[in-house]
């Protein structure tokens, strides 16, 4: 049987003045109450549409004039249909609103630095969200960690280059001022020592300077081919003066015919700071054995001393900015290399990574052991 089209006109006509008057009201509810939760907007949303069901089709049944009985049996369905919903909705929203406080608690958590757990969620996305919320938490403590270690790092590295420069300083206006005051014999000899703190001073300074060049990825290397005995013999003449002043021996091994491709200057000064670390911790009188393996497309330099180096635990810290396996802090006075800032090995760290090789210690029955592994990429010299 066909609906006529008048009765089709006033069924949907009566549909749609229901569900606007409702959802209009829902809208108006939700605009002009003050803020509220999530799982009441929720609420009043999901009522409004069934709300909207309910009077649209009562008002249909009346329009269609359906006897009371039949009309009776619409509404209890139609009620308890909607009541059941309702309720439904109601937990729902409570459940939301209970995930939605709960993530809120682990997000507080979060900001004062906690590590969360993730926890269980009926809902997929509450799931994921305490997931991420859990994996942004370790995340962020790891990097509050490292940001305060650095910290640290940075304020005592300060407090010990302000040390180290001030030594050196002072000597040279204690210095200065006898000889202005005329109170020496020998003048060369104060002028003698100024020009060795005046060098120690200069030295730290080429240090911090090559430092945060390294650490700021500004240095620039010019790679060539070059023959590894050059780099070797070039820094053992460096050293020279350093190693006699403790009866100390360089001795080569391996060393000759070995080619790679690197800056000549910066791995020189890369090999004067292995040997300079090396004479500063060796015994009176003993030997620094230099020696080269090929490995693969690493050649391995190695350099062994008789001393005793490190503990076990500092093998990895010594090449760290301010380093040092002495609490003492005033750096020696040296005719070579580094003045003893703590920044030698640390420059080395960073010169040869920055030809992607790299450097580590070890103990060796012999002694102490430094190895620094850099790519050849050479071709021989012709």
């Amino acid at each position: 049987m066909t609906l006529p089209a008048i009765d089709l006109l006033l069924v949907l006509g009566s549909a749609v003045c229901c569900t606007t008057v409702i959802t209009v009201t829902a809208l108006l509810i939700l605009r002009y109450c003050p803020p509220r939760s999530i799982a009441f907007q929720f609420t009043v949303v999901v009522g409004a549409a069934i709300a909207s069901i309910v009077c649209s089709t009562v008002a249909i049944a009346v329009l269609m004039y359906l006897p009371l009985h039949d009309l009776a049996v619409l509404l209890w369905v139609i009620g308890i249909s909607a009541a059941l919903s309702l309720a439904a909705t109601l937990l729902t929203a409570r459940t939301a609103s209970r995930a939605f406080a709960d993530l809120r608690v682990t997000v507080s958590r979060v900001g004062q630095g906690d590590v969360v757990d993730a926890q269980r969620h009926s809902g997929k996305e509450f799931a994921e969200l305490s997931t991420l919320l859990a994996d942004v938490s370790e995340r962020l403590v790891a990097a509050r960690t490292e940001i305060e270690q650095l910290d640290a790092s940075r304020r005592q590295f300060f407090a010990w280059i302000s040390h180290d420069l001030r030594t050196p300083l002072t000597g040279v206006s204690a210095l200065a001022e006898a000889l202005e005051d005329g109170a020496v014999e020998e003048p060369a000899d104060y002028i003698r020592r100024i020009r060795q703190q005046t060098a120690t001073m200069n030295r730290l300074v080429d240090d911090l300077f090559e430092l945060s060049q390294i650490q700021s990825g500004l240095l620039r290397l010019r790679p060539e081919n070059i023959e590894l005995l050059d780099i070797v013999s070039d820094a053992v003449s460096d050293v020279h003066q350093l190693a006699i002043a403790k009866d100390i021996r360089i001795l080569q091994e391996d060393v000759e015919g070995r080619m790679l491709r690197a800056d000549p200057h910066e791995l020189t000064r890369v090999v004067v700071n292995l040997l300079t670390n090396g004479i500063r911790h060796a015994p009176h009188g003993s030997e620094i054995l230099i020696s080269a393996d090929q490995h693969d497309d690493q050649l391995v330099l190695s350099l062994l001393d008789q001393g005793g180096g490190v503990d076990s635990e500092d093998l990895t810290r010594m090449f760290e900015v301010g380093w040092r396996g002495t609490a003492a802090r005033t750096p020696a006075v040296q005719p070579a290399g580094s003045p003893g800032a703590g920044l030698g090995l640390a420059i080395v760290r960073g010169i040869v990574r920055a030809h992607g090789g790299d450097v580590h210690a070890e103990h060796a029955p012999q002694g102490f052991r430094l190895n620094i592994a850099l790519p050849t990429e050479a071709t021989p010299a012709g």
